[in-house]
């Protein structure tokens, strides 16, 4: 039941990150003087209308997921009617250029304006921070606070450990009684003894025991690594917010890429789904898990998925809005309009294949569910 509610509520974010994106391609639309025949909540068959603003048309739509703008001519065949005043194809390259990247600008600017925000009052700390000693620099700057703790990676078989009953992921607290930070806190506490009681913190519910272990050598068969225990960054006042939030925007739409890329050399060279790729039911599971985990994890997260959309948009592949500003350069280069019927067919078939791939994404994110 939890996948089910988890799954809805990514499914109405998602459908208002979408709208967002549709009122980037409305503004400017409206703005270079292209008129908005309609402007869908939702997916036809029309539902009913809701309102009408100047020529623009607002609908609601019987499939409840996402939105869409329809410009005037932009799917006309008749080359008199493609070409009318105030129709798509009968603007600028400039502006149907415009027109085409303001669903991205919107995500780009909704997504930096929450990371502006969460940087400076929901007391975020960088990702781009990716090791212990990265976050051990920044809380030197006072960039962030960091309390380091020991993590148990690895339990060797037949061990005083393993005998013991210690568990790999479990985090060492304590060492007889003492507080530990580091591994070398660790070892330190065993040099010379024949047994030690380490204090661990398991599972998701960080249950909390005492496991008495008898060394061999001084050792007990675990291998051990810092983690962050404790870690949060400051609130910061604006000025010092928009230059992390620049920095995040750039961390994250780099590693986007790189994941798309990823995902399509591993597509055609090895056909199948790489680790770490999610679709609809994987980003679900992950909008659950951040609303347990609190507002600003959510936000966060709300953050990435805006950035993902306009990404994802930009990629020059048909159907997208990247692959309409490809038919645009095209079109510039060969100084005469692309055959409407062509570009009709291709996006067909772009979008075709793209359901064809979030299918398969889906299909990959059930099975790693059981």
């Amino acid at each position: 039941m939890d996948i089910l509610v988890s799954i809805v509520a990514f499914i109405l974010l998602l459908t208002l990150l979408i709208i967002i994106h549709e009122l980037g391609h409305y503004g400017l639309a409206r703005f270079f003087g292209v008129e908005v025949e309609e402007f869908g909540f939702g997916l036809p068959p029309k539902a009913r209308v809701l309102f009408r603003i100047g020529k623009t048309l607002f609908t609601l739509n019987w499939v409840p997921f996402g939105g869409f703008v329809r410009l005037k001519g932009e799917n006309e065949i008749n080359i008199l009617k493609r070409f009318e005043k105030g129709s798509f194809a009968g603007s600028s390259p400039f502006a149907r250029t415009c027109i085409l990247l303001g669903g991205v600008a919107m995500n780009f600017i909704l997504a930096f304006a929450l990371l502006t925000a969460g940087f400076s009052i929901g007391q975020w700390v960088p990702s781009y921070y990716t090791s212990i000693e990265q976050l051990e620099n920044a809380a030197a700057r006072g960039e962030v606070f960091l309390e380091t703790g020991v993590y148990i990676t690895e339990v060797l078989p037949d061990s005083p450990a393993a005998r013991a009953g210690v568990v790999k992921d479990s985090a060492i607290k304590a060492v007889n009684g003492i507080e530990v930070k580091r591994p070398d806190d660790v070892l330190a506490f065993q040099r010379g003894k024949k047994e030690v009681t380490y204090t661990l913190m398991e599972g998701k519910d960080k249950k909390i025991r005492d496991v008495k272990v008898v060394l061999k050598d001084e050792k007990a068969g675990i291998a051990i690594s810092p983690f962050a225990a404790e870690l949060s960054g400051p609130v910061r006042p604006i000025s010092q917010a928009i230059p992390l939030a620049l920095k995040e925007t750039q961390f994250m739409t780099v590693q986007t890429v790189r994941g798309i890329g990823n995902l399509i050399q591993t597509l055609a060279t090895k056909g199948h789904v790489p680790e770490g790729i999610t679709g609809i039911v994987g980003i679900a599971v992950l909008t659950y898990s951040s609303v347990q985990e609190g507002f600003m994890t959510y936000l966060r997260l709300v953050a990435l998925l805006s950035l993902s959309l306009a990404i994802l948009n930009v990629l020059p592949l048909p159907s997208l809005d990247g692959g309409r500003l490809l038919f645009v350069f095209v079109e510039v280069m060969m100084r005469r309009p692309l055959n409407q019927r062509f570009e009709l067919i291709t996006n067909a078939v772009g979008f075709f294949l793209l359901i064809i791939l979030i299918l398969i994404i889906t299909f990959n994110d059930v099975i790693n569910l059981f």
